[in-house]
């Protein structure tokens, strides 16, 4: 079994309507739903934007800021533990169809004390 990350940011969700983001919403947490009843979800949730992000050294210093690649990271995101690459294509669709958008899918490297 390998964990793949089903990502989007924030700004794929720009073209829904604010009226229409309730349902969006609805339909998102069905599809969560299904996969926890499926027993394939791991986690999931969306990052906390108002929350600014801060980088934490070796020796515990927290300073303002992200790596400048990262800096706009935001969305929504959930983890999954599926079989195969078909199978996480296959929720990423599903996922994209309740969101009204694009998912990106990405697979964990190997982890061998899991």
């Amino acid at each position: 079994m390998n964990h793949y990350l089903i990502s989007f940011p924030s700004s794929a969700m720009s073209h829904i309507a604010a009226e229409d983001l309730p349902s969006v919403g609805d339909a998102a947490r069905a599809v969560i739903r299904e996969a926890k009843t499926a027993g394939v979800y791991v986690f999931g949730g969306g990052i906390a934007e108002t929350v600014p992000p801060v980088l934490v050294s070796g020796e515990g210093r927290a300073t303002p800021g992200s790596y400048p690649e990262t800096s706009r990271l935001n969305g929504g995101f959930c983890v999954l533990k599926i079989a195969s690459r078909e199978e996480a294509e296959h929720w990423a669709a599903r996922i994209a169809a309740a969101c009204q958008c694009s998912q990106e899918l990405r697979e964990f490297m190997f982890d061998p004390e899991s």
